[in-house]
């Protein structure tokens, strides 16, 4: 009944909001078309506000998952019209704060002593507000600077109902779209709620903030706040407050001579070092969440925080990915098909030629552009074109890394138009593969493994000697299975003699019955055959047997 209810108030919300005109008409089949121009809520008028702001609005109203998806699309400027780019700029971090005695609620409950006891100073206006918790300034009895995060009250159950409404609609697509499997819709959903229940846990963040921390410990490129552990609980984080100009804020980061191509470019950077050297990347690198030290303008650094969702990738996807990405910026096409297809992320039977014909047929009008116009997004759109011929598959693992990369490339553009990706990336893919597969990191990697062999060494002996005995017990296996097989050859041979006699004796019998009773109704002419010769004889055989 709750998810009906939470069905009935999105599509209300949908309709009061008219974000029916949205829709592009022009890109939808006839009949759709006419569908839309005859929907009751055009009855309703549009208002005062403008499509952005009912965008938001209806975003902000429908709750966390939706805010979501809306900071996500607030990224891409190359897919949006400015202005409702700018309006869904403001979910980020302006999203209607909840009261500052909710807040002090919930810091007392979870810490076990007042809000004084905790801190000197609590500021009651919240610093930030977004979908899942809000900020506020602070200072500890020690007189360090922090902000503390509290989560709402009560996002726990509206997550919930949104995530069972989600798989629902997951089912829905499933059983009237049967092609739609390989998208596989419920495992796309089931990641997201990982994610989300994840981000639901400030010692859960706490500890990716730290793990973050220490894989960029001292470096140029980004800087990772310190997190108190001391006043830090599931609903409560206390983290050192940092300084910085908010990234979104690209006029003011040119006011103070900030080097924006090197900024766009060392994003991009940071992604790739998250994602291959480290293999744990922040996966929720919307502009909210990243600000920037502009105390060396020439040299920017990254400050990142809220590292509630990350994610990780198998050496395997890893591997897989960099070598896609590797054959893309090289428009080898057949690699990327036969890449494909050795991954399992096509359909079984596919043959890499024609796979590879569907891609370049995609690919090759938009790599005709220079290379600083072409969107990572849009490739993938293209890709996306030939899955329903191949049955490509959706890898529920790589959406999240997927859903990164497109945030990363929509704030490279917007802090610096000219960011080439591709350029950018290459020279880090090229280098982490030669790291990975070249003379250097085969010598690595045995180095990493050398105390493990060595701890074993004392052990060879036994290890030996048991797979001797295993070999010797094997060894006496395959002889008595030899001796059975070759007492059943034996045995079904006698089984097949002994019943060749006895169909012999039988129709030997036969015979002598039937030639007795031939020679009492009809003699023969000499009177010198005798039946019971052959009875006798039928007798001898299968008395024999």
């Amino acid at each position: 009944m709750g998810r009906l209810y939470r069905a009935f108030k999105i599509s209300w919300i949908i309709v009061r909001y008219r974000l029916d005109i949205l829709i592009p008409l022009d890109k939808l089949p006839t009949f759709l078309v006419l569908l839309l121009k005859l929907n009751p809520a055009r009855l309703f008028p549009l208002g005062q506000h403008s499509r952005g702001e009912r965008l938001r609005l209806s975003l902000e109203e429908l709750g966390p998952i939706f805010v979501k998806f809306g900071q996500m699309l607030s990224t891409r400027r190359d897919l949006l019209p400015g202005d409702v780019a700018d309006e869904l700029k403001r979910l980020q971090d302006q999203v209607p704060p909840f009261s500052a005695a909710l807040a002090k609620a919930t810091i007392e409950k979870s810490l076990g002593m007042s809000v004084a006891e905790a801190f000197a100073e609590f500021g009651s206006e919240a610093l930030a507000s977004a979908s899942v918790a809000q900020v506020h300034t602070a200072k500890l009895h020690t007189g360090e600077e922090v902000v503390v995060k509290v989560i709402r009250p009560g996002i726990h159950k509206v997550i919930r109902k949104d995530i069972q409404l989600l798989y629902m609609l997951a089912r829905l697509v499933l059983w009237l779209v049967p092609d739609a499997r390989r998208l596989h819709p419920v495992e796309v959903v089931a990641d997201y709620e990982i994610s989300l229940m994840d981000e639901l846990d400030m010692q859960k963040e706490a500890a990716n903030t730290s793990q973050l921390k220490r894989n960029f410990l001292n470096s140029h490129l980004l800087y990772v706040p310190a997190i108190h552990w001391s006043f830090t609980r599931r609903n409560v984080m206390v983290q050192e407050r940092i300084y910085g100009v908010p990234v979104a804020e690209v006029e003011v980061l040119k006011q103070q001579g900030v080097n924006m191509k090197k900024l766009a470019e060392r994003g991009v950077e940071i992604f790739f070092t998250q994602v291959f050297r480290d293999n744990f990347f922040h996966a929720d690198m919307h502009p909210g969440n990243i600000f920037v030290d502009t105390s060396k303008p020439e040299s920017p650094r990254y400050i990142a925080i809220d590292c509630g969702i990350v994610g990780s990738l198998s050496i395997e996807d890893q591997n897989y990915l960099a070598r896609n990405l590797l054959a893309f910026f090289k428009q080898d096409y057949y690699e990327v098909a036969r890449l494909h297809i050795e991954s399992g992320w096509v359909g079984e039977g596919t043959r890499a030629n024609e796979f590879a014909a569907a891609i370049r047929a995609v690919c090759e009008p938009i790599f005709e552009k220079p290379l600083k116009d072409i969107s990572f997004g849009q490739v993938l759109l293209g890709l996306f074109q030939t899955a329903r011929r191949f049955n490509m598959e959706v890898q529920p693992q790589l959406v999240l890394l997927q859903k990164t990369l497109l945030n990363i490339e929509g704030l490279g553009r917007q802090l610096y138009p000219e960011l080439d990706l591709w350029t950018t990336a290459k020279p880090f893919l090229e280098n982490w593969m030669k790291q990975r597969v070249g003379p250097r990191g085969i010598l690595l990697k045995a180095k990493e493994k050398l105390p493990d062999w060595l701890e074993q060494v004392p052990e060879l002996p036994q290890l030996a000697h048991e797979s001797l005995s295993q070999l010797r017990n094997w060894q006496e296996d395959q002889r008595e299975q030899r001796r059975i097989l070759t007492e059943i050859r034996l045995e079904m041979a006698r089984s097949r003699r002994r019943t060749g006699q006895l169909a012999m004796g039988l129709l030997l019998l036969a015979l002598g019955l039937v030639s007795g009773v031939g020679e009492m109704l009809l003699p023969l002419l000499d009177g010198e055959w005798q039946p019971w010769v052959l009875v006798t004889a039928g007798a001898l055989v299968l008395l024999r047997r």
